[in-house]
Formats: structure tokens, C-alpha cells, sequence
């Protein structure tokens, strides 16, 4: 028998088991074809898988954005403690400089001004600026530390600030550093 003949015989019985229904059961429109339920069931599984791939993608982003910003916290972070630690060295310059100027070398004096006054100028580019206080102002928790109270010279003082010990410093808004000052009573 030779391959065309044997071929032709089992499309002729192929056709004969279609026509008395055994293998399509689309042409008689059965609900039950396993064809219609292979199709519904991999419409299923593709939806899953594109629901999970859309939550692991999600999660993702959210997972970058978490990390930039726990980035971005430890960055300003250091900066800040590196201002903070900074700040006693200004508080050097103007003890220093009080000092030099008991004993009238202003040359000393100027020198020793110009390297603060471009200390001050890159603290205060990098967001450092001091709080603007003076003798007479109103006490304020915001801002000031009482570090002790004495009796007020006259009535108008009292609650005010007569002595300022220490400067305070703001950082971009936030107080790092309350003034330290007496206060009249």
C-alpha cells in the first residue's frame, strides 16, 4: 500500500467519525465542548497572570519610591547633624573675636571677622540661618531657652529677654538650636 492510498483512508474515515458527531461538537452547538471550555479556562489563567504581573509591577514602583526617599531622608539627615556640629565653631568665632578685640589688635580682629563672615556665608547657602534676636524682646518657647531668670531692673522688662548667652539657629525652617538666654522677672 503505498503512502497517498493510505493517506486517502484515513481522511475518508476521519470524515466519516465527523459526520456522525464523535469529534465536533460545535456544529450541534453543545455548551459542554471541551474546546469552548479550554478557551474560557486559558482566558482565566491569562488574567490572573496579567493581574499578578500588574501587582509585582506596582509593587515595584512603590518599592524605588520607597527607597529614593529613605535615600533622600539619610542624605538630609547627615547634612543636618554636619550643620549641627558646625554651629559651635561660630560660637568659637564670636567668643574669639570678643577676646582679640579686649586687646585692640584690629588687624587680628578684621582677619579673624572675614573668616567668619565666609563661614557664615556658606552655612547660610546651605540653609543655616541665625534666629534675629536682641536685648528686650518678648520670651518665646519657639525660639528661646530660659537658662535662668533675674529680677528685672524695671517693669517693662519683665517677661523680656536682658541677657543673650547663646545664639539659636534655624535649619531650612526648623529650629536645631534655641537661643540660650536670662529672662527678667
Amino acid at each position: 500500500m503505498d503512502i497517498n492510498q493510505k493517506n486517502t483512508e484515513e481522511q475518508s474515515k476521519l470524515s466519516n467519525q465527523i459526520d456522525d458527531g464523535k469529534f465536533c461538537s460545535c456544529q450541534q452547538g453543545d455548551p459542554h465542548d471541551p474546546l469552548k471550555k479550554e478557551i474560557e479556562f486559558l482566558k482565566k489563567e491569562l488574567e490572573k497572570e496579567k493581574d499578578k504581573f500588574l501587582r509585582l509591577f506596582a509593587e515595584f514602583e512603590n518599592y524605588k519610591k520607597r527607597i529614593q526617599k529613605e535615600r533622600f531622608d539619610i542624605f538630609r539627615d547627615v547634612h543636618e547633624q554636619i550643620l549641627i556640629e558646625l554651629i559651635p565653631i561660630l560660637d568659637d568665632f564670636e567668643r574669639g573675636i570678643k577676646e582679640l578685640r579686649k586687646y585692640k589688635e584690629e588687624h587680628s580682629v578684621k582677619g579673624f571677622f572675614l573668616i567668619q563672615e565666609k563661614f557664615i556665608k556658606i552655612l547660610k547657602e546651605k540653609g543655616l540661618n541665625k534666629i534675629k534676636i536682641k536685648k528686650g524682646d518678648d520670651f518665646n518657647t519657639d525660639f528661646h531657652e530660659a537658662i535662668t531668670q533675674i529680677p528685672a531692673i524695671t517693669e517693662n522688662l519683665k517677661g523680656k529677654i536682658i541677657e543673650i548667652i547663646e545664639a539659636g539657629y534655624i535649619l531650612k525652617e526648623k529650629i536645631i538650636r534655641h537661643a540660650k538666654v536670662i529672662i527678667g522677672k
